[in-house]
């Protein structure tokens, strides 16, 4: 079925994390599945990310020249992305065994399809025109090693999606509130109404 590219699907506020949460509900493995299995959903995506992340890929268009050559690569890039940062989240650790692979897949995405980095921000630089999907990740993913970008990567406590808080205080718990936060309110306020009938039968 095709996905539609909402803008909850691209919670995780930068284009490396958005790719890595492709994988929907990696937290539940009976209930996990792949976006971009279906490599048409890749270039889709990238139609997405081209509006969602302009600011980033500096307003070029992302393109995918061929998704079914491609898509082995890109997910090779996302599984080394998400393995890395999950880790860093997790306890804030950059192990060299999840970091050589995605380094490697980085290198070569890049070499593959060289682009110009912006001097001034993270991402890519403006006036490029069309770039590939996956040396547009390679970039970002890049640039979430850089310390004060690591230190604001997140685990959704609704849906394990990776994303980068940027509140001021660094305590946001979801990806996105108006999704995943609401859903957990929506069940505690279950779970209290329940415990408070409960009591009432009890009584």
């Amino acid at each position: 079925m095709e996905t539609i590219w909402t803008p909850h699907r691209f919670s995780g506020d930068v284009l490396a994390l958005d790719v890595a949460n492709t994988v929907v509900l990696r937290i539940d493995p009976s209930r996990t599945f792949d976006r971009f299995d279906d490599p048409a959903e890749i270039e889709r995506f990238a139609a997405a990310a081209t509006a969602f992340r302009a600011e980033e890929i500096g307003g070029n268009t992302l393109v995918v020249s061929e998704p079914g050559t491609a898509k082995a690569r890109i997910v090779a890039l996302r599984e080394a992305t998400d393995a890395l940062f999950r880790d860093a989240a997790t306890d804030g650790t950059i192990r060299s065994g999840r970091l050589a692979p995605l380094l490697d897949r980085c290198a070569g995405a890049l070499a593959a399809s060289p682009v110009e980095i912006a001097a001034d921000r993270a991402g890519l630089a403006s006036g490029q025109g069309r770039v590939e999907l996956e040396a547009a990740v390679a970039v970002s993913a890049l640039s979430l090693l850089q310390p004060d970008m690591r230190r604001r990567i997140r685990i959704c406590g609704n849906c394990g999606w990776l994303f980068l808080d940027r509140s001021r205080n660094g305590s946001r718990l979801w990806c996105d509130m108006s999704v995943c936060g609401n859903r957990q309110k929506a069940r505690r306020h279950y779970r209290r109404a329940r415990n408070d009938t409960g009591k009432r039968t009890d009584a």
